[in-house]
């Protein structure tokens, strides 16, 4: 019997040992691709690196560039590469668990890789020579450096994976998460969808997102950040802030600001670059991992920056079905709605466990089907990957007459672009693929999913975006706010010239209003001055600042005195973020919810939590309510810990944080790729940039791990060398890199 009893132990051991050894090793042989075989080009490129590490990239081609814009990025930062890489093949969970399923899950529902490679094949040649050069310059690094390499069969990547990661996080710019986050979550959408809808069911015990049973109500619309997607933390609430200033008005150069507002790790952290090819292309700027090329900044012609703009850009429909639930009425038809069965891998500690899910399809866009029905969602740019040559065309236009005929293409979903160039000119568009609606329909709503008519094909005309072209102020701004406040009394658009059915924001930030209120003092914009609107960390008492101070003056705390003193110590604050006030630590805390609130358009949270909340945190962690702000807001990387001013919505930003263990707030988003380009008349272009930590932000052993980081606190800029012979006047390292054997 004990015997008996033992080889039954054994066999249960054993069965346990192969079950254990399936999940660890299923899904690196479960993802391998079959013809993954980048063409056999040889590539060259030359990677000089400044002072800080800052990589400029040579070749005799401009795929030789790319090739060696992959080398670069991933000598600095392999380790984001990869998880942008993963995002890209649908592997994500692989690496990340439940959350990277979740963006797997989202990969899966937008038909991400149908989409590229739908169209992938129509690009013009010279572009895809940029991406398939790309990829072979990580497939590359991969090879040379098996032991970083994080998951298994990841490499060899083709052009196509790089292409298909555009269609995946394009989207999310604009909200598309505001409408696939509430019904694949338990909450409820955004007021702007109408009546609220809200979910019944909780989450599955996989922690994946299910489809979710819904029913329209009266409750309030809430929203959470339960769907962890591919922006990062903030997703598409990354903001930014921009300035373009003529020459008549700076009093010499045309100058232009780029001030983003990205998160500082991660998919969406800038990297900055400059790249030069024997066939023109020359430009300094900063991309995101996983592009070959700069996605703002300037060549010696022209520049540009981006803010996030916040149109109406997706529309949800309620699909009519069968009583099988399997076909969708359209008209007077009935489509079968289209399903597939797609696998998650999802990594729990040393095993990965294989996850099914179903995503559906009508001919409305991707569907998230539940008890409820099954709801349909549309966006702007659906089914386009136009943008990746868009891109690469905006790096090379000499002209703003070139750079406009490029955006009027339609093919960049959205985000403003702020413009100037050595000409003098300086311009504003509201960039945006705004779906061509049907007007006197309420768009903001739930829509009949049975009307072919609400079914749009396509975006509006170009000229039918806000737009400015050297208006008579001689400014331009933008703070991620509605594009009718922009360029001063006398010059800014009417909304009333917009119809409705376009969707255009209308909602300021407090960054807008005091840019707007700065730059219209009057007097030349000169280089001192642009610099103290910049850096100004000043909030303006109005909006939802002055809505939370008209609430703490009225609140009753007379039941708790700790609660009253600091109520009072926030009603003497001067509203200025400056790290000198004695209520600007509490302040930061205080305003932060509210801010995101506004933005989000989500209820506001409860100002007397809010308050004991702030309170707690601050005498738990300093002993008093009024620390200086700089002992609380920090910027910390490795062994560099410093004080940073700003908040969450001035013009010098100091987004959100982490909480660190000693109470410290850690900023991980808010002011980070900073760049000052100026065009003086007669002379060459020349700028100016800076970046909250370093080159090498994944790399703690490198010098520029943080070597940044004291600049950016004290508000200074260092050379951009965008001119060769100046790139080797401060060269501290330079190699060539080339896949020829």
């Amino acid at each position: 019997m004990t015997k008996w009893l033992s080889r039954m132990g054994f066999a249960l051991l054993l069965v346990v040992l192969l079950a254990f050894v399936a999940l660890a090793s299923w899904e690196p042989f479960w993802a391998q691709r079959d013809g993954v075989s980048p063409p056999p080009r040889a590539y060259t490129a030359e990677i000089v690196r400044d002072e800080f590490g800052v990589p400029h990239i040579y070749g005799e081609t401009d795929a030789d560039v790319a090739y060696g814009v992959a080398i670069a990025h991933a000598e600095d930062d392999f380790f984001t590469l990869q998880d942008v890489a993963a995002m890209s093949v649908g592997r994500y969970g692989a690496i990340a668990g439940q959350d990277g399923a979740a963006v797997d899950y989202v990969y899966h529902l937008l038909g991400a890789r149908d989409t590229a490679e739908r169209h992938y094949p129509d690009l013009p040649a010279d572009t895809r020579a940029l991406f398939e050069a790309y990829a072979s310059g990580l497939n590359q690094y991969a090879r040379q450096h098996p032991e970083e390499v994080k998951l298994a069969h990841l490499f060899p990547l083709e052009g196509l994976d790089i292409a298909t990661g555009f269609t995946l996080r394009q989207p999310f710019f604009f909200g598309l998460n505001n409408v696939i986050e509430p019904l694949v979550a338990n909450e409820t959408l955004r007021p702007e969808f109408g009546p609220a809808i809200t979910p019944d069911a909780g989450a599955t015990d996989d922690g994946i997102p299910p489809a979710r049973v819904i029913r329209a109500d009266d409750e309030p619309a809430t929203t959470a950040r339960a769907f962890p997607l591919p922006l990062g933390e903030d997703g598409a609430l990354a903001g930014s802030n921009a300035f373009a200033v003529s020459p008549e008005k700076s009093g010499g150069p045309t100058v232009l600001i780029s001030n983003a507002h990205q998160p500082w790790r991660g998919g969406v952290a800038w990297y900055e670059l400059v790249v030069e090819s024997g066939e023109g292309w020359h430009y300094a700027g900063a991309n995101f991992p996983g592009s070959p090329f700069p996605f703002l900044g300037h060549n010696e012609n022209l520049g540009w920056t981006n803010t996030v703009n916040r149109p109406d850009m997706v529309d949800v429909y309620k699909l009519v079905l069968d009583d099988s639930g399997t076909r969708y009425k359209l008209g007077d038809r009935w489509l079968e709605l289209e399903e597939e069965t797609v696998t998650l891998p999802v990594r729990i500690g040393p095993v990965t466990l294989p996850i099914r899910r179903t995503v559906h399809r009508s001919v409305h866009g991707p569907v998230i089907v539940n008890d409820s029905g099954a709801f349909a969602i549309r966006y702007g740019g659906i089914d386009d990957l136009g943008q990746l040559d868009a891109y690469y065309r905006l790096n090379k236009a000499e002209t703003l007459e070139q750079f406009e005929t490029i955006l009027a293409r339609m093919d960049i979903p959205s985000t403003n672009f702020i413009y100037g160039d050595r000409e003098g000119n300086i311009a504003y568009i509201y960039n945006a693929a705004l779906p061509d609606r049907k007007p006197g329909v309420n768009w903001r709503g739930i829509l009949p999913g049975d009307d072919p008519s609400l079914i749009w094909t396509g975006p509006v005309a170009y000229e039918r975006l806000p737009r400015y072209v050297n208006p008579a102020s001689g400014w331009l701004y933008n703070a991620n706010n509605t594009p009718f406040t922009a360029a001063g009394a006398g010059s800014d658009l009417s909304p009333d010239d917009f119809a409705p059915e376009l969707g255009v924001e209308t909602k300021q930030t407090n960054r807008s209003r005091r840019a707007w209120s700065l730059m219209s003092e009057g007097g030349l914009l000169d280089r001192a001055r642009l610099e103290q609107i910049k850096y100004d960390t000043v909030y303006e008492r109005s909006g939802y600042v002055a809505q939370l101070w008209d609430a703490l003056e009225a609140i009753d705390l007379s039941d708790d005195s700790e609660l009253d003193r600091a109520r009072d110590l926030l009603l003497s604050w001067d509203f200025n973020a400056d790290n000198i006030g004695e209520a600007d630590a509490i302040a930061l805390l205080l305003i932060r919810d509210f801010m995101s609130a506004e933005y989000q358009n989500t209820p506001e949270p409860e100002l007397r939590e809010e308050l004991r909340e702030a309170v707690d945190h601050l005498n738990t962690h300093f002993g008093r309510i009024d620390p200086p702000m700089g002992d609380l807001l920090r910027l910390r990387q490795g062994d560099v810990d410093l004080p940073l001013d700003g908040g969450s919505d001035t013009l010098r930003a100091s987004t959100s944080w982490d909480v660190e263990e000693d109470g410290r707030l850690a900023v991980r988003h808010g002011d980070s790729f900073i760049q000052w380009v100026e065009w003086n008349p007669g002379e060459r272009v020349s700028s100016r940039s800076i970046q909250p930590f370093g080159a090498a932000t994944t790399r703690p052993r490198s010098k520029h791990y943080a070597d940044q980081s004291a600049l950016f606190v004290q508000h200074r800029l260092k050379p951009v060398h965008f001119w060769r012979e100046d790139v080797l006047a401060n060269a501290a390292s330079r190699k060539t890199v080339t896949n020829r054997r």
